[in-house]
């Protein structure tokens, strides 16, 4: 498994479906689903819940790209000495080591995106913006781990690059399910609303394709 070259892998064509009656052209924008949050050995509290995430996230996926929408599998990508590794937290998700590829229970194929980044956020350092802006991306969906730390500094990337954003609560998770339930309840009821939003998996498909 290899990164996906992005700008090649995005045809920057218009996605807007005409079946939408709201418009959008979203983004499905995966995050650190990685083999180092997976490992049962390195007993972390965050893995059987991520493992939850999975069966939700696949329907997503697969919804998303019966639509052509662009899936995105945006992983961390570290260096041993960055840093942010300065601090409590170890090492882990190396650029170019097993650990840091996708997991393997996630449906990703090679016309799926896959875009390491440096840091936190999809967006940092990434060309993550570009290749939405041409896409005609109005929208991004985002998933993944951990809630209050790369989750939701994509969401509010997104935001500031002027995509609606929706944090997907079914299809996200973080070190504990209070923690999770904690951080979205704080954005449930914001002054960016509609702009921003919590949703579950179910709701946004059924809003994006309302048959």
């Amino acid at each position: 498994m290899n990164p996906t070259n992005s700008i090649n892998a995005m045809n920057p064509t218009n996605t807007r479906d005409t079946k939408n009656p709201a418009s959008e052209s979203p983004a499905l924008l995966i995050i650190d689903m990685v083999k180092d949050n997976f490992k049962e050995e390195r007993n972390l509290p965050i893995t059987p819940l991520a493992v939850k995430t999975i069966e939700p996230l696949n329907q997503t996926i697969r919804f998303f790209r019966s639509h052509t929408w662009p899936v995105v599998f945006s992983t961390d990508a570290f260096n041993k000495n960055d840093f942010i590794f300065s601090g409590r937290m170890p090492p882990h998700s190396l650029a170019g080591t097993e650990g840091a590829e996708i997991v393997d229970a996630l449906d990703f194929q090679e016309t799926d995106t896959w875009l390491p980044k440096p840091r936190f956020s999809a967006f940092f350092k990434t060309g993550l913006e570009k290749m939405l802006h041409d896409r005609g991306i109005t929208l991004c969906a985002v998933a993944g781990i951990a809630t209050p730390f790369c989750v939701l500094t994509t969401a509010m990337d997104a935001l500031c690059h002027d995509f609606k954003a929706v944090i997907l609560e079914n299809c996200s998770t973080a070190f504990s399910d209070d923690l999770h339930q904690r951080t979205l309840d704080i954005y449930r009821r914001n002054p960016l609303y509609p702009l921003f939003r919590i949703m579950t998996s179910t709701e946004l498909m059924n809003e994006l394709n309302p048959e």
